[in-house]
């Protein structure tokens, strides 16, 4: 009887010590004393805690947003993404974007679209009437429309809406697409390259690129510039036609779903992430908007989450964006619930291995499995744990507001969940 009763306080001590040691560790910490912390930890399935710590306190997620956009992308696309839609009227083609970002993706599989669009003997016509959505999404830094993380959104990108320059030598490098090769300006007055603010001139310096490296930086996109992009790809004329399609259309299918959701994830990819919800939109019927995909997945998918949801973007470039922990780790469950271990493990950064995680938690065989969020001033880490007993759990660890180094707040993240992984 005795052995019993310590085997069951032992059991129920064992519960509640992930929680003691997550407070101790928190509170004890001199790296994370002065920001603001919040963290919940919970089991694949139910809704009480393992352990929390300000779990009910919003904190701005940065890319963890892209978790909800994954678990849009889930409820509303199957395994290929819908690449193009199209109405075969006569001898003319017309065809309309689904915000699929795929199409001459420089980094993602080769689309459907471009077989299929070669192959066809219309007149083709793109019509871009179906996109009612602004090109950054609400609280985005415009003064960022240089930098290779901020594409613009559009119905139908092409070539991701940047330009990629390669350097060849110290002096020379490779613009592509090519066609963007007659916008180039060499400037003494600047260093590497940066577009101009409201038109697609590329002044460049001398030694602009460093042999053997890449740099992105975004397109000032417009209608005509994607029919201009898509016409040279194809070499034949698509041409600009301002018309609804209300009745039912043809879908062509472009590329792996999974191959775009591992990309969004393993490199915290914004552009596919913000393209994904214009995704979700168009599968579900609703003009390309990234509002009202997110209103119609919050009220459909999300109305059972620990809190609401303040949630403005896809990629969670914005600032607006605010979300708890706990909020988090319920996501993580409905996740794990739809998707299969092997898959979901293959598309979130592997701890020590993989995306960018690929340089944390070292030393082991994966036991984190997660995506994180950061800019400055913020450091966010959530996904599932599994402990050296086998027990899966999910976590969302939150930090916003610190003014030491990022590097200091996200070894502190990992020490602390490797030693949970490591004691329970």
């Amino acid at each position: 009887m005795r052995t019993l009763l310590f085997l069951i306080t032992l059991l129920s001590l064992s519960g509640c010590s992930v929680s003691h040691y997550l407070k101790h560790e928190i509170k004890n910490s001199p790296v994370l004393s002065q920001q603001h912390t919040g963290v919940s930890i919970k089991n694949l399935t139910g809704d009480k805690a393992l352990a929390s710590y300000q779990s009910d306190k919003y904190f701005n997620p940065a890319s963890n947003t892209k978790l909800f956009s994954f678990y849009a992308g889930l409820c509303a696309l199957g395994d290929s993404i819908p690449g193009i839609e199209y109405l075969e009227w006569g001898e003319l083609l017309i065809i309309r974007g689904t915000g699929d970002p795929s199409l001459l993706h420089p980094d993602l599989p080769k689309s459907a679209v471009i077989d299929f669009l070669k192959s066809r003997k219309e007149q083709i016509f793109f019509s871009p009437v179906n996109f009612k959505d602004e090109r950054y999404g609400p609280g985005w830094a415009w003064s960022d429309y240089n930098d290779s993380y901020q594409p613009e959104l559009s119905s139908m990108p092409v070539y991701g809406n940047i330009v990629r320059f390669t350097g060849i030598t110290d002096k020379i490098f490779k613009v592509r697409p090519t066609f963007w090769s007659k916008s180039m300006l060499a400037d003494t007055s600047i260093k590497g390259i940066k577009r101009e603010e409201f038109q697609n001139s590329f002044h460049y310096s001398e030694k602009a690129i460093i042999s053997g490296k890449s740099v992105d930086i975004p397109v000032r996109m417009s209608d005509e510039i994607t029919v201009q992009l898509l016409s040279e790809a194809l070499k034949k004329e698509i041409k600009l036609i301002h018309i609804p399609l209300s009745i039912e259309l043809k879908t062509i299918y472009s590329i792996p779903s999974d191959s775009l959701y591992r990309r969004m994830m393993y490199v915290s990819d914004n552009m596919l992430a913000d393209q994904l919800m214009l995704l979700y939109a168009s599968a579900k019927g609703l003009p390309l908007n990234s509002e009202q995909a997110i209103q119609h997945m919050t009220k459909n998918y999300l109305s059972d989450l620990p809190d609401s949801l303040v949630w403005k973007d896809g990629s969670g470039l914005s600032r607006y964006n605010l979300f708890t922990p706990r909020t988090i780790t319920a996501l993580l469950q409905k996740i794990y619930a739809k998707v299969p271990q092997e898959r979901l493990y293959k598309i979130l950064p592997n701890g020590g291995s993989t995306g960018n995680l690929r340089n944390s938690f070292k030393g082991e065989a994966p036991f984190v499995f997660a995506k994180s969020g950061s800019f400055s001033n913020n450091y966010n880490l959530s996904g599932y744990l599994v402990t050296k007993k086998g027990k899966t759990m999910t976590f969302s660890f939150m930090n916003n507001n610190f003014t030491r180094p990022s590097s200091e707040v996200r070894k502190e993240v990992e020490r602390i969940l490797t030693e949970i992984h490591r004691k329970f």
